[in-house]
């Protein structure tokens, strides 16, 4: 079984992603494409960290603590790994929870004041 090897405009394209973060997710760690000459190569190993980083961000995390959290899985094995994410996991849903109480109350207000607007363009 052949590896998979994706180019760098292979890996934008399948992640949705700009050239530049690509490179910038390279310069701080995330990623470490074979290079051949000024050519990078993405294998699975980029390819899964990439799908983790990806939807690390879409549940709000920093790029820091997705960095030290696959840097466990490298130092610490997968068990502390998996442990690390229940608690990263934990203070994420608290902080979820508390950003959709304040766009509820911000949604109550703004309505509230376009009502009263409303009313008295109306009126």
């Amino acid at each position: 079984m052949t590896d998979i090897r994706l180019s760098f405009k292979e890996m934008c394209a399948k992640f949705d992603v700009t050239p530049r973060t690509l490179r910038y997710y390279e310069y701080i760690e995330l990623l470490a494409p074979e290079r051949e000459g000024r050519s990078r190569f993405y294998g699975s190993r980029e390819i899964a960290r990439m799908t983790l980083i990806r939807r690390g961000r879409k549940f709000g995390f920093q790029l820091e603590e997705i960095r030290q959290w696959l840097l466990i899985y490298e130092h610490e094995g997968t068990e502390a790994q998996m442990q690390a994410w229940i608690d990263m996991a934990d203070r994420q849903m608290a902080e979820l929870k508390e950003q959709q109480v304040q766009l509820a109350e911000a949604i109550t207000e703004l309505q509230a004041l376009r009502d009263e607007t409303a009313a008295k363009l109306a009126g």
